[in-house]
């Protein structure tokens, strides 16, 4: 029997986050031979995904026990229930909980265990001590969200936002930092929405500087997805000033024409995404921008792809999800005049050759330099600006090498480690 769980991830960071939460939980809870699916539920085809990975664990470990929790699951747990060979469907909050694995571990837990995720007011952070990786580690700082994108079904699948609070998130960094964790990244489901549920000012860019002061020796800090329409005077400030906060940030921006954004319900416009991202370049000239964007919304014509294909350019975003839109059952958006799904699938394919440029000429750019990278593995490192290079002498994972940075194939840098 196997000592220790098999957890597999799929989905985001905050995922990656709670499933060391989970694999803490059940080995402390004896939980051996077991295997934990950690489902997404952001398009039709991360739940396609998901019934297609549960179905092959099974295949793959037939004997084991298998649990599924997630945000598919906690969307539609009758559906994983009805999967051939799935012992248990466990919700978003049931998953963090010892009690949950106890109950387990002594074959006591109901088949379904998934409970009105709108009901959850707080987030308890979880203190952990590894990861999978020893280059970096996710620490949950919020989880939820309150808007109501008219596309997405996440708010149903994680409940209300709620934060948790800064001194505990400094003193999980600050145990990680002393676990040997170079750079951590702060993740959850809407970060720039941090603070508002909590006593005084606190927001995502107090946070930032309070981790940066208070944990001295953490050399790298880096965000998961934000809101840029979000972005208080002290992120920017942060952003401008602290050079242990990484150079490297990823918007929510899902489109780039202001009809659609409107009916996905966004909070900004065309002109304000690139308004942002002019106002943090000058901040920070070497900044550069990831994004999220949705090809084929409902009603987006021709012209608004056209101008979605051309933010790119506009606001030089170097690093592209792109997804091909897929209705969500219940959204609104699904509800809407649907576009053809040839048409959707070609303006993908567009936007990602679009998003293929611009990264190439980012990487020729670096040509030449030389720079810090943290080694995420023996031959490879990242830089600063989350660019992946390919070193020429190995090192081990979770050091920093100062490296010139060489040609590149389209995806990754090649480096030489300085002597």
């Amino acid at each position: 029997m196997s000592s220790e769980p098999l957890i597999v991830t799929l989905g985001c960071r905050l995922n990656a986050y709670e499933s060391e939460v989970m694999r803490s939980h059940a080995v402390a809870a004896g939980l051996g031979d077991c295997v934990i699916v950690n489902t997404c539920a952001v398009t039709g085809e991360a739940v396609s995904q998901a019934k297609q990975t549960i179905r092959k664990l099974r295949r793959e470990r037939p004997s084991a026990r298998l649990i599924v929790t997630g945000c598919a699951a906690q969307l539609e747990p009758e559906r994983f229930a009805e999967i051939e060979g799935v012992d248990h469907v466990i919700g978003n909050a049931e998953k963090l909980e010892p009690a949950t694995f106890h109950a387990l571990s002594t074959e006591s837990l109901a088949r379904v265990a998934v409970d009105d995720i709108m009901s959850v007011k707080e987030t308890a952070l979880h203190m952990i001590d590894s990861f999978g990786t020893r280059a970096h580690a996710f620490v949950q700082i919020q989880n939820g969200c309150d808007h109501r994108c008219t596309f997405c079904t996440i708010p149903l699948g994680r409940g209300p936002s709620r934060s948790v609070p800064a001194g505990e998130v400094v003193a999980q960094v600050r145990k990680l930092i002393e676990a040997g964790y170079p750079e951590i990244v702060l993740t959850g489901v809407d970060i720039t929405s941090y603070g508002t549920d909590l006593p005084g000012t606190a927001s995502l860019g107090r946070l930032v500087k309070q981790v940066l002061t208070h944990v001295p020796e953490l050399r790298r800090l880096r965000l998961s997805s934000i809101d840029q329409v979000e972005a208080d005077a002290h992120l920017l400030e942060a952003i401008a000033t602290e050079p242990r906060l990484m150079p490297h940030l990823h918007l929510s921006l899902q489109a780039g024409d202001d009809m659609i954004l409107k009916r996905m319900k966004r909070r900004h416009l065309r002109d304000d995404a690139i308004r942002f991202c002019e106002t943090v370049r000058k901040l920070r000239p070497e900044v550069v921008f990831g994004a999220d964007l949705i090809a084929g919304f409902p009603t987006e014509t021709d012209e608004m792809f056209e101008n979605t294909l051309d933010i790119v350019e506009r606001c030089g975003l170097t690093y592209l999800h792109v997804f091909p839109f897929s209705p969500r059952k219940g959204t609104p958006a699904a509800r809407m005049p649907q576009v053809a799904h040839a048409a959707i699938k070609e303006r993908a394919a567009r936007l990602r050759e679009a998003g293929s440029r611009v990264y190439e000429r980012f990487l020729d750019r670096q040509q030449g330099e030389r720079i810090e990278l943290l080694m995420e593995r023996e031959d490879t490192g990242r830089t600063p600006q989350y660019a992946e290079v390919r070193v020429d002498r190995k090192a081990p994972i979770g050091t920093f090498q100062w490296a010139t940075l060489g040609h590149n194939d389209g995806r990754r840098l090649n480096g030489m480690v300085a002597a």
